[in-house]
């Protein structure tokens, strides 16, 4: 029998031929299957059309440290390029996020949109419509880079009796599955937005629970505030330091009214349980009563939005959702943060850590911990 240069057997260290045959027709059938996949069901194609632009981006990637030292490049993108390389170094040095390859690159992009985002709820009842994905699981919203197809899907589902709610986006997150670049449409914003962004995507490359969009997104939202402040604090620029502070003070006025809509609607679905139609003619009548209470109180009392600002919300179930995934229950993370002495690496940590403990439910893992912590 023939062996290696090592002297094994080779008997020991292949598969007969009847079992390689085996392997290579169910290698062959999966491939089949994961081709008739993609090419037949609506997520298939989803995934296939968000891969190629997915790719295009990536293939379009320069590094920033190339373009910051490039003596023919322009010196606006220069420095906000240094900001987020400098941004991001914070994030893992100091807040302790885990960054990868993610923003060490840039893409440019066609238009001044990235993708448009779609929300979907049921109008009689606060719950999302949700779409399924692989590895993340079920979430409320679902991002197109064809906006056409955006469109067409919103359409489609206000046709099927739903709310839909399309807003544009200028950055997302691939999880740390590939490494994000920075994008011409988040280059766009200040300072201040870079640092936030920058900070608030790394949180999901650390920590994405599947299934629970919600606390990702609202926890990241809470990390990219406080850590921008932070940041622009340790460099000198208490400005920016109190333009961040603002600017989370009013994510978590804003939380507030949320959750006084969220349970005003809420009242109101539950005395009538019987009659869609008395639960919309209730819906109608809560949403003209918010919104004077927007108009009057909450809208004046913002610290970035000018004194005579005229703001008109254009409410619905999916609008209201939407909102509270960026912005549920902000005051909790800001409870954790205050336990652990202001110290936001430690609050990441800690979050984490209870998220983990309690999958199905990291709000509440992070409620009774908050709660322990009172009653010590």
């Amino acid at each position: 029998m023939p062996c290696d240069g090592g002297g094994s057997d080779a008997s020991m260290t292949s598969f007969p031929r009847p079992v390689l045959r085996a392997i290579r027709r169910l290698l062959g059938a999966l491939v089949v299957i994961v081709a008739l996949f993609l090419a037949l069901t609506p997520i298939g194609r989803y995934l296939v059309q968000a891969a190629w632009a997915e790719g295009q981006i990536l293939a379009d990637r320069r590094p920033i440290s190339g373009i910051v030292t490039d003596p023919k490049a322009d010196q606006r993108v220069q420095r906000k390029l240094q900001l987020v390389l400098t941004a991001r170094d914070f994030a893992v040095d100091s807040v302790g996020l885990q960054a990868g390859e993610s923003f060490t690159t840039y893409s440019r992009v066609a238009h001044d949109t990235l993708v448009l985002v779609l929300s979907g709820a049921y109008r009689d009842r606060l719950e999302p419509y949700t779409w399924w994905f692989p590895i993340v699981g079920r979430v409320p919203y679902k991002g197109f880079f064809d906006f056409g197809a955006a469109h067409k899907a919103a359409r489609e589902l206000e046709a099927r009796g739903y709310d839909a709610y399309l807003r544009p986006s200028a950055a997302f997150s691939t999880l740390g599955w590939f490494n994000d670049p920075l994008l011409s449409t988040t280059l766009r914003g200040d300072s201040a937005y870079l640092a936030n962004t920058v900070i608030h995507e790394l949180t999901h490359n650390t920590f994405y629970a599947p299934g629970q969009a919600v606390f990702n997104e609202s926890f990241a939202n809470f990390v990219g505030s406080r850590g921008a402040a932070w940041f622009f604090r340790a460099r000198g620029e208490p400005a920016l330091a109190a333009e961040c502070d603002a600017e989370w003070e009013d994510e978590r006025a804003m939380g507030r009214f949320w959750d006084v809509l969220y349970a005003s609607l809420d009242s109101a679905f539950q005395a009538h349980p019987e009659s869609t139609a008395e639960r919309l003619v209730a819906r109608d009548s809560v949403f003209a009563h918010v919104q004077a209470l927007f108009t009057d109180s909450v809208l004046p009392a913002l610290h970035t939005v000018g004194p005579h600002a005229r703001i008109q919300l254009h409410l619905s179930n999916a609008v209201l959702l939407a909102n509270r995934i960026y912005r549920t229950r902000l005051d909790l993370f800001d409870a954790v943060y205050a336990r652990e002495g202001r110290d936001l690496r430690r609050t990441v940590q800690q979050v984490i850590t209870l998220a983990k403990s309690r999958p199905d439910d990291p709000y509440g893992a992070v409620e009774d911990w908050v709660g322990e912590r009172v009653s010590q």
